[in-house]
Order: structure tokens, then sequence, then C-alpha cells
């Protein structure tokens, strides 16, 4: 039976903190820059020209926009990110595929502290690759290290 790593809640949770804090600080810049009347007499000289933080904060918007546009782009391709130990390989993505036999070794000892293991594996040129697989990007990873180790011992 396979067992599953899901993208982590942790990974989740702060994407869509960061999302939403771009988009409350879009909302915000942009009251301040084109809404605000007392805002803009503020920030503007003599001469009717606006200072440096009314013009931030007149172009800054877009920008914080185009940050959520990215990120929610990003959430949705990471979202459903899994890695899979079967019977036969551990399947990090559909590109990536380590059978067990090519694992040389597993070091896992800031596991328990840090929450990574690193693999050691022979690729199909025969080039040695250190992988580090973290529980931030991943949750039930220690039952799939635990797998790991029953299959190439």
């Amino acid at each position: 039976m396979p067992i599953e790593a899901r993208c982590s809640k942790y990974r989740r949770t702060n994407l869509k903190f960061y999302i939403g804090l771009f988009v409350v600080l879009a909302l915000w810049f942009g009251y301040d820059g084109y809404f605000s009347t007392s805002f803009k007499e503020k920030h503007v000289d003599r001469d009717g020209k606006p200072d440096n933080t009314l013009v931030f904060n007149q172009k800054s918007p877009p920008v914080f926009l185009a940050a959520v546009v990215l990120l929610g782009g990003y959430f949705a391709v990471v979202r459903n990110k899994k890695i899979v130990a079967d019977e036969n390989e551990l399947v990090i993505s559909e590109k990536e595929k380590i059978p067990y036999d090519t694992i040389q070794k597993i070091d896992k000892t800031f596991f328990d502290k840090k929450g990574f293991f690193v693999l050691t594996y022979t690729d199909k040129n025969g080039s040695q690759i250190n992988r580090k697989i973290s529980s931030r990007k991943y949750d039930n990873l220690r039952a799939v290290l635990d797998h790991l180790v029953v299959k190439i011992s």
C-alpha cells in the first residue's frame, strides 16, 4: 500500500496568509493614494506636486495585486503536490522517481530536531545526488521515512 506525504498545512497556510496580506496592502495603499482626500492634501506640496509617500501609494497597488496573482498561481500548483512511497520507488513528481535500489543512504540526523532528511541516490547517468526532503513542505513525512528505511534495509 503506497504511503503519501501531501503538501504541508504550514506551506498552504503561509501562502494564504501572504495572499491576504497583499490584498489588504493593495486596498489600503490604493485607498490612500486615490480616494482619501485628507491623505492627498497632507502629502502634496504648495505647488500641487505629490511627495514620495503619495506617489508610492498610487503606484504600489498594481504591484501588490501582481504579487497576489503570482502567489495564487503558485498556491494552485503546490496545493496538490505530494510524495508517494510505493512498493518499488519513491515518487516525488512525474519526472522524478527514485527506485529504492538506487538509494545509497538516508541521513536522518536532523529529522527530529529540524524536520528534514537527506536522500543520497544514484541517477540514470551514474552521478550521486543528494535530495533534501523537509517536513515544512510535506506532512506525514515520518511514515514515508519509516517506509524508506524498511525498504532499503
